[in-house]
């Protein structure tokens, strides 16, 4: 997919991988599910967001949470990611460990041409539940296996 803003640039993994750790970051300080960003981001701002990817992955993180929040209008639930079960695990996942989970898991399943589409397919997946899921051992599972579960509707 071409860059928005510089149409002869292509839209690559730096960039999807940028905004699934956003996506990650933002889920996490707001409480929420990774695919109500997504979902409230839409099609137009995740083709911004990824087209500005090269400049925004400089700045702050923080910073550029409180701007998503404020852009798209974001409020907070009450899923806590972080709630885990200390009998089946005792480490939470980075959101650049996430990030790059679901950076791999869309490239995998995606033609260049639908990256959007793959964005909301992956995120509204069932897959992304389990995958959320860290008392479970989806989200250390070898991208293939994620990805074919994916494409198989299960692990």
């Amino acid at each position: 997919m071409s860059n928005k803003y510089f149409p002869d640039e292509e839209i690559g993994f730096n960039e999807i991988y940028f905004v699934c750790y956003m996506i990650e970051r933002v889920a996490r300080k707001l409480r929420q599910r990774n695919r109500y960003v997504v979902t409230k981001l839409g099609d137009e701002g995740l083709y911004h967001q990824l087209s500005v990817a090269q400049t925004t992955h400089s700045m702050n993180p923080e910073q550029v949470e409180d701007e998503w929040i404020d852009e798209y209008h974001l409020e907070k639930g009450d899923f806590d990611i972080t709630d885990i079960d200390p009998i089946y695990t005792d480490k939470i996942p980075s959101p650049t460990q996430m990030g790059k989970v679901y950076a791999r898991l869309i490239l995998s399943v995606c033609n260049s041409d639908d990256l959007l589409q793959t964005f909301h397919k992956v995120y509204n997946s069932p897959i992304c539940e389990a995958i959320d899921n860290y008392n479970t051992s989806a989200y250390y599972e070898p991208s293939y296996v994620q990805t074919r579960a994916l494409l198989n509707g299960g692990f």
